[in-house]
């Protein structure tokens, strides 16, 4: 495990297993995007793939035992993470897997360093279209923010203690990891005022999930024109439309998708000899 340190005082942890051509993985999860996220997915690319590549897993900020300042979520921000770890894992190109918010973290990155990505797979992608709306990804904030409202900062901090992963505890808000593992952070939470604080988790939910169909992160114009060998296994839930994998996989010139459900148990060694494959082709010599 190692932690690289941001120029914002945030603190980023990786992990890498393997060795090869580098494979950076961008958990599932939302807020909680961290390593361990893998272990509930289809297969764990850490355990699967690194008897091949040199597969880096890290923590996004403010998920797992990544801890960054209670301020707005910034993509150009997190891109800057996803770069540093690449940089101090020695990486100059990598492949990259992303699920879930993965997807809307790997288009930005793309769109933020081109160069230093070879290929990408985009698992179970999230996005807007017809079947959904940015309210299902607002309504995870909806509940902390009552708690703070209706409770105050101290019943914040105490979810947060209960259980700090997000996703499975909303009540504990965006900065939960933090909150449990850091005394001084909990007290600085703990003395907002709720409405700051509610205010704070508005700007992260709205920078998290902007209203931007249907990628959140790049345009249609943009999908148009990057070049980027890319996998895609479409999703087929209100955060993970399919109607979003189909899209991407018609419009990025150089994209595949996948021609089975990503998570059918029984296809589970297909999905990895498919991703291997993949990546293996677009391996530079």
């Amino acid at each position: 495990m190692t932690i690289i340190a941001r120029p914002d005082g945030a603190s980023i942890h990786y992990e890498v297993e393997g060795t090869g051509f580098p494979l950076l993985l961008i958990a599932p999860g939302g807020v909680s995007s961290q390593v361990e996220f893998w272990d509930q997915s289809a297969f764990n690319p850490m355990k699967e793939l690194s008897d091949e590549f040199r597969v880096i897993g890290m923590d996004q900020r403010h998920a797992g035992t990544s801890f960054a300042p209670a301020t707005p979520f910034s993509y150009a921000q997190t891109a800057g993470d996803q770069l540093a770890v690449l940089d101090d894992a020695g990486a100059r190109r990598a492949h990259v897997m992303g699920g879930c918010i993965g997807g809307a973290y790997i288009w930005n990155l793309i769109q933020a360093a081109p160069e230093r990505i070879a290929a990408a797979v985009a698992q179970n992608p999230v996005g807007l279209n017809e079947t959904n709306n940015v309210g299902v990804f607002y309504a995870m904030f909806n509940e902390t923010m009552r708690v703070a409202k209706a409770e105050g900062m101290k019943a914040v901090t105490a979810a947060a203690i209960q259980n700090s992963l997000f996703m499975a505890n909303n009540a504990a808000g965006p900065f939960a990891p933090r909150i449990a593992n850091d005394p001084a952070f909990r007290a600085e939470i703990e003395a907002m005022a709720p409405e700051d604080y509610v205010a704070l988790v508005v700007a992260f939910r709205d920078g998290m999930w902007p209203d931007k169909p249907p990628y959140f992160t790049a345009t249609p114009e943009w999908m148009q024109s990057c070049t980027t060998p890319m996998l895609v296994a479409p999703g087929n839930d209100p955060f993970h439309p399919r109607g979003i994998g189909e899209r991407i996989a018609r419009e990025a010139p150089n994209a595949t998708m996948l021609p089975f459900q990503w998570n059918d148990p029984d296809r589970r060694q297909d999905f990895i000899d498919t991703v291997r494959t993949f990546l293996r082709a677009q391996t530079p010599a």
